[in-house]
């Protein structure tokens, strides 16, 4: 055996040492005071669970976590929640936004060269896999030797690739996070290292999670048991890398449903893991902060279960019975000069709620926004559920009924890059109709001396009152229907708040082993 191999050899072993002792909860250092870990996790089970307090919700399980977050990736629907908001540190689960940035910003074939400063700057037995200075693998390797053993060099040398140098990938790492919407996150290295200043949220990281699931190719590698490393030019050893993840497939608390999920540990963050599942249409995305072995691994089963057993997806179209465009007949162009026989707008298909299986359809309430709707639609329906957002959808002006605005010429034929010439009326042309249509070439139009409008070739473009006056009636009758939508739909949102507002008070009076360091 090689001198790097049995190097490598020992330093999985160190790190399998060190992430044994984390998981059963034996001090780090002879010289910390004794700490009843255990005793402290059993009281966090008597702290409040903030979303106890909605209104006819399902009632979350008592863990032992410090803050822990259940939330359905696609809606962002919240379902269990407890102190999400409050500083924690992550450990190792930091790996997740590295991951995110890598695959974002680099090729999986690239290579990634360790240097010293990403060898040597980890703390002495900190889970890494044996890399030296000067040594390359690709990133595909280096993404599976983070996410599969934590290795704390890989993610030095992932981000001295991706940002260049290690201070500008922090900055990516946080700009990333202000831009998925974190409100309480700031990453000081790429690996997860305690540092006083490097800590998160279980809100922020559920985010991030989010973003980084929803990539196949780091979602795959982060449910991958074990991989083998082959000895190539530039990285001289052959070893196999297994991992700690109990949830993992052949391993203690294995989960059937588990898209992927990273664990994380040091002295001061405790135990931390941020998971994904998906089963019945939904993917949920679990975090668990401040936690001891191997309840991390248990309190996220418990939670998927909760999420699963207790909560439905269900689609806002199908399901919606007073927001309906079909209801009006100013809305139905069937039989008007339009032409269409499709409404003129509808709501989004692809629209989905997340409600209590206990919970009808009828008692959520819902708000109208029309600022930064998505291209296409006039507005956006947000529903919530006593309070608590749970999904929205888009109203959406429907392509059929959009064609009725086109600019069509008689007989029905768009006429596109071409010169339109219009007759005078006369005896055999009493409309000023068209009566030819010569192609020309796509030249930039430019003005004559006169100020009259013609193209490169000097033939003047002639134009058709008639059509203007049509276009700028239909701008004008678009105008007027986006109004009248709007008053339409404000009617309709107010009307069904106090028809949800009735409902609530209903409600209420019949209310009778292994991580890594």
């Amino acid at each position: 055996m090689s001198f790097t191999n049995i190097r490598k050899a020992a330093a999985l072993t160190l790190a399998g040492a060190v992430l044994f002792g984390a998981v059963a909860g034996f001090p780090m250092s002879a010289k910390a005071e004794p700490i009843d870990y255990a005793a402290e996790a059993e009281a966090r089970k008597g702290l409040p669970v903030q979303t106890d307090d909605i209104d006819n919700w399902p009632a979350g399980p008592r863990i032992g976590a410090g803050a822990a977050i259940l939330m359905e990736a696609n809606t962002g629907t919240i379902l269990y929640a407890k102190n999400i908001k409050d500083k924690n540190y992550p450990a190792s689960v930091t790996k997740i936004m590295t991951g995110l940035l890598a695959i974002e910003n680099s090729e999986l074939d690239e290579t990634v060269t360790f240097s010293h400063e990403a060898v040597f700057s980890i703390e002495r037995g900190s889970s890494n896999i044996g890399m030296d200075e000067g040594e390359a693998i690709t990133m595909d390797q280096a993404l599976h030797g983070m996410l599969i053993l934590s290795a704390n060099e890989v993610a030095n040398a992932i981000g001295e690739h991706v940002g260049g140098d290690k201070d500008t990938f922090v900055q990516m790492m946080n700009d990333k996070a202000a831009s998925l919407g974190c409100v309480n996150t700031h990453f000081c290295n790429a690996n997860g290292l305690f540092n006083e200043d490097h800590y998160t949220c279980a809100y922020d990281l559920a985010l991030i999670a989010r973003e980084f699931f929803s990539y196949d190719v780091v979602a795959s590698i982060a449910r991958t048991p074990v991989c083998t490393f082959e000895a190539t030019a530039t990285q001289p050893d052959s070893f196999t890398l297994y991992t700690k993840n109990q949830l993992m497939k052949g391993m203690k608390y294995e989960y059937p449903y588990l898209v992927g999920s990273k664990t994380g540990y040091t002295s001061e963050a405790r135990q931390t893991l941020v998971s994904c599942a998906r089963k019945d249409g939904m993917e949920l995305i679990c975090v668990i902060l401040k936690e001891e072995s191997p309840c991390q691994f248990t309190d996220t089963v418990e939670l998927f279960n909760y999420g699963f057993e207790n909560f439905s997806k269900v689609n806002i179209a199908d399901n919606e019975k007073s927001f309906t465009m079909n209801d009006s007949e100013f809305f139905d162009t069937g039989a008007d000069i339009f032409g269409s026989s499709k409404a003129l707008l509808s709501l989004s298909p692809d629209g989905y709620v997340i409600l209590p299986k206990t919970a009808d359809f009828s008692a959520l309430t819902s708000e109208l926004t029309y600022d930064d709707s998505e291209s296409g639609s006039i507005a956006t329906v947000h529903y919530s559920f006593n309070g608590t957002p749970v999904g929205q959808t888009d109203v959406i002006l429907n392509a059929e009924s959009a064609d009725i605005f086109e600019n069509k010429p008689a007989g029905g034929d768009t006429v596109t890059g071409g010169i339109i010439s219009v007759e005078p009326a006369d005896e055999n042309n009493m409309t000023g109709e068209i009566t030819s249509v010569e192609p020309v070439e796509e030249e930039s139009p430019v003005k004559d001396a006169g100020g009259a409008t013609t193209n490169q070739t000097g033939d003047a473009v002639f134009i058709n009152v008639k059509y203007i006056i049509f276009g700028l009636g239909g701008i004008v009758a678009v105008v007027v229907i986006v109004l009248i939508v709007r008053s339409i739909l404000k009617d309709f949102y107010f009307a069904k708040k106090r028809r949800n507002i009735m409902q609530r008070k209903r409600n209420r009076s019949s209310k009778s082993e292994f991580d890594d360091l």
